[in-house]
């Protein structure tokens, strides 16, 4: 089990949701939080709420943002990427804009913010980085123009880091939640399998992070049945409507 007390995690996509649930249960576990989000306003309500946090505005899609950010952050131990855009679309509602403005938070923020960490880490041969992507990044999914392919893109950048960066003291750790009870769950208008709470989903996110384990897909068993679905013929999957 990693010890999370003494350590100084930098937590991208803090100040909502998930988010917000992850840097409580970071301070309740006696670490230092860097916590990052576009309003500044609501970051430094959040470190009021905490009562221990370090707040660092910056726009993930947004290159000079993430170096100015960067260039303040100071040493960390670990980086926890969990920011993230939701539109429900179909391809009959096709928006080139707001599919592309899902992939520049969901996975090209990533891009753009490991570009300034992950040789930091490289270099002392120490670091984590924990990745949170979707379970609907294993699938195609109806209405997910956007969402899924950006989260599918995030899932096999941390395959491949993992590849890489086996043996260089540098922890890759990727986390797929499905359903959870947000702001932006709140926009679709289908049931949602196995809804969870931000703070049940927190607690998977935190308990991945003591753990050696690479992937952590949850809840189950729909995570079971998600990943199922690359195993079925396509006569199955898209028999239905």
């Amino acid at each position: 089990m990693n010890d999370l007390r003494g350590k100084t995690y930098w937590l991208i996509g803090a100040s909502e949701g998930l988010g917000r649930e992850i840097a409580k249960g970071l301070v309740g576990a006696g670490a230092h939080v860097i916590v990052s989000a576009r309003s500044q306003g609501r970051l430094q309500e959040l470190t009021w709420a905490l009562g221990a946090a370090t707040p660092l505005a910056m726009d993930v899609t947004d290159g000079r943002s993430v170096a100015e950010a960067a260039k303040n952050l100071g040493p960390i131990d670990g980086v926890i990427y969990n920011a993230g855009a939701y539109t429900p679309m179909r391809s009959q509602d096709w928006d080139s804009a707001e599919a592309l403005a899902m992939m520049e938070v969901n996975f090209a923020g990533a891009v753009r913010v490991l570009g300034h960490v992950l040789p930091a880490f490289i270099a002392k041969g120490q670091g984590d980085i924990t990745l949170v992507g979707s379970l609907a990044g294993y699938h195609g999914l109806p209405a997910a123009i956007g969402y899924a392919a950006s989260k599918a893109a995030l899932i096999s950048l941390a395959e491949t880091m993992r590849h890489d960066l086996r043996g260089s003291g540098v922890a890759v750790r990727l986390v797929n939640p499905g359903f959870i009870k947000t702001r932006l769950t709140d926009k679709n208008e289908f049931a949602m399998p196995q809804l969870m709470s931000a703070e049940e989903a927190a607690d998977h996110v935190l308990r991945a992070m003591q753990r050696q384990r690479f992937r952590t897909d949850f809840p189950r068993p729909f995570s079971w049945f998600i990943k199922a679905l690359s195993s079925l013929p396509d006569w199955v999957v898209y028999r239905f409507k």
